[in-house]
């Protein structure tokens, strides 16, 4: 197989994606929005969010520039290149978060004015919005990965040993720029946006009893501006290093496996082709996706998605059948076996996916019974959404432990790596659906704000309520993906510090016992770290709204404008301070272990940090959805809204806001990043122990 073809096919498939994107955006750009009172907020939105990601990239580049040097210092001869693809996997990753951003809050209140129409209308333009963020991930993604080969091969060539013992371990540097930048957006913008969030919500609806998105809000900008930077910019920094994670993470596994080295080679470059393939499905599915009157959104999206899916899976066979050419490796295994592998882990990520929409989707068992437990109480309703939530980790762990099991037995690791890859491979349209839901959530905002018609309310409620399933199921495929990618990951590492022969953890040696101790902590102290941020931030957020109006009366009279701008700058300043300490301690945990305590017990660490990771991830992002939702179930209600229940459900949906939005996704980030620096680092540490 001509690996240069491969590559242009790649990076020919990724430039598709960034074409698709910008005339996506043009096309939003282009709608007018015909109201001067929403364009003026819509804009005090966009310019908060556009300060917040300069403010923390600003401070990201330095971190970014002490990490590459250290990656330069710390290798040697051709590897010190990998501080070259850190770099370039940093900026892949932060641009795709910022275009995100950019698109979304020019498409949210140009949302807003379509919803005057209807659903359809407000439909296309939210889902246009969503899909520029879909399309410019994996674009930047294949556009990167082929860059970093592209140049490797000129240098060195394009022989399997050239591959794998320099080029790949210099991409490696790429997925971990990839999955910094990631986990500090992640927590950043999360603790950013829960913190104006619980503000609002606290003191605007259950103490001044004035409704949601209400302007007299002095937190209300600040809580849209949220939806941006953590839900949008830093949910594209997410699932980009989730998808440059399982393709990097599978490329390394194939040039491993036991084979000849043509086959190894061809191995290596299938999860390449797949993900161009993969593109290629996810832009015709978002044809799909068009809203009819009477109809939910919820099916118009699910056409999209599945429509996708399937056309997916139909070509992973005569890609894998021309890529290996009729061959076998490790023992018989052949393109139909690798198939299988990959289907079988699109369909575990589509379980996940519906498993997720059952336990926090609208109008679900789960969901009614956390409604019902407001009427008698906030106590209740969090005794029960804890409840849901942990019940919830039960279905999901079943599916990927089966599809560990079934991927592993039809193709070996690479078959985990193929399956990982699969849950991920229409992550075009999967993002596109997920980026949706904020663009729909500030277009409600937006028109309240702008004192609208409430139809459009109506209209921008809906879609909201289906955003808020179409994220959580975005969160389960990115969860069971990041299971999975972290398996491949592990894999790779013990193969990388093993060389020629297996290394094996054994459990019941003292050091990988206490490095499993300490990977199962991690995640707690983690969440623990970035929960306790949002509630330092959010009782800042708290006394300035209550200092705002206490100081000026006339705010809630509607005679005096509040200070959005002080609420903003609270955030701000809260995200950026309190996002470094859980970032350091998630880069530098396998960096201490592996030196000190040696790379016995580092594998320790990394199956801890994975099995208690997962779990406390699923959990998290289950119950805060599933409070959401039970909390619009109210709002439905002719009485509902500034009811006891109603304010019962507020506090359940705040106390689930940093689960779901802040430390849950984050620490799917965790376990990757996690495994990707223990695998750059492996070759360090093969020299230091020996």
């Amino acid at each position: 197989m001509n690996v240069l073809s491969v590559i242009m096919f790649a990076a020919l498939a990724g430039a598709i994606a960034i074409v698709y994107a910008a005339t996506k955006n043009a096309w939003i750009r282009k709608k007018p929005i015909g109201n001067e009172t929403l364009e003026r907020i819509a804009g005090y939105i966009a310019d908060g969010a556009q300060a917040f990601l300069k403010r923390e990239y600003s401070v990201l580049a330095f971190f970014v520039a002490l990490v590459a040097i250290f990656l330069a210092l710390a290798n040697t001869g051709s590897l010190k290149l990998e501080a070259l693809a850190f770099l370039l996997g940093a900026v892949c990753s932060a641009a795709a978060g910022y275009f995100g951003m950019k698109t979304a809050t020019a498409a949210n209140s140009r949302t807003a004015s379509a919803a005057e129409g209807g659903i359809d209308p407000a439909l296309r333009v939210a889902f246009a919005g969503g899909s520029v963020m879909g399309m410019t991930v994996v674009g930047l993604a294949l556009l990167g990965i082929s860059t970093v080969l592209a140049i490797g091969i000129a240098v060195f060539g394009d022989s399997l040993p050239a591959l794998r013992d320099t080029i790949f371990p210099i991409l490696s540097g790429f997925s971990l720029g990839a999955s910094t930048i990631a986990l500090f957006a992640r927590v950043g913008g999360g603790i950013f946006t829960k913190a104006a969030d619980v503000g609002a919500d606290l003191v605007g609806k259950v103490e001044a009893g004035i409704p949601e998105d209400d302007p007299r809000n002095p937190a209300v900008i600040a809580d849209n501006v949220g939806d941006n930077v953590g839900d949008v910019a830093g949910m594209g920094a997410d699932l980009f290093e989730s998808y440059v994670g399982s393709i990097v993470g599978c490329v390394v596994l194939g040039a491993g496996v036991a084979a000849t080295d043509d086959m190894r080679l061809r191995l290596a470059l299938l999860p390449i082709l797949l993900a161009a393939m993969g593109i290629g499905a996810s832009i015709f599915g978002t044809f799909l996706v068009r809203g009819k009157p009477g109809k939910s959104p919820q099916k118009a999206l699910n056409a999209g998605s599945f429509g996708a899916a399937i056309l997916a899976a139909l070509l992973i066979y005569p890609l894998a059948r021309l890529a290996l050419g009729g061959g076998t490796f490790d023992g018989g295994k052949d393109a139909l076996r690798v198939t299988l592998a990959a289907v079988f882990g699109l369909a575990s990520g589509t379980a996940i996916g519906l498993l997720t929409e059952f336990f926090t989707g609208t109008h679900t068992i789960p969901v009614r019974k956390i409604e019902r437990s407001c009427d008698t109480g906030a106590a209740t309703v969090i005794i029960t959404g804890l409840g849901v939530g942990m019940l919830s980790t039960l279905p999901p762990i079943v599916v990927i432990c089966g599809a560990i099991l079934g991927s592993y037995s039809l193709a070996g690791l690479y078959g985990i790596g193929m399956a990982a890859l699969g849950m991920l491979i229409t992550l075009g349209i999967q993002l596109s659906v997920d980026a949706y839901g904020p663009i729909a959530d500030n277009a409600g905002g937006l028109a309240v704000m702008s004192a609208m018609d409430p139809h459009v309310r109506e209209v921008t409620d809906e879609l909201d309520a289906v955003g808020n399933t179409t994220a959580a199921v975005g969160k389960g495929f990115a969860i069971g993906s990041a299971a999975l990618t972290a398996i491949i990951l592990f894999s790779a590492f013990a193969q990388s510090v093993g060389g020629s022969n297996d290394l094996v953890f054994n459990i019941t040696d003292p050091k990988v016992l206490a490095g499993l101790l300490l990977g199962g902590m991690v995640p707690f102290l983690f969440s623990a770290l970035a929960m306790g941020a949002v509630g330092v931030s959010a009782f800042a957020m708290i006394e300035e709204v209550r200092r705002q109006f206490r100081d000026r009366p006339g705010i809630l009279n509607e005679t005096e404008t509040p200070d959005y701008r002080a609420c903003v700058d609270i955030s701000t300043r809260s995200a950026l301070r309190k996002m470094i300490l859980p970032g350091l301690i998630a880069a530098l945990s396998p960096i201490v272990v592996g030196f000190t305590g040696g790379i016995e017990m580092l594998g320790g660490l990394l199956a801890g940090v994975t099995v208690t990771g997962v779990l406390l991830a699923i959990f998290m992002s289950n119950s805060g959805g599933a409070w959401d939702n039970a909390k619009k179930l109210i709002e439905a209600r002719a009485d509902g809204k500034g009811s006891d229940a109603h304010k019962a459900a507020v506090v359940g949906d705040t106390v689930g806001d940093p689960f779901k939005d802040t430390a849950g996704p984050a620490l799917n980030i965790l376990i990757k990043l996690m495994a990707i620096i223990s695998l750059v680092i492996a070759p360090m540490l093969k020299t230091y122990w020996g």
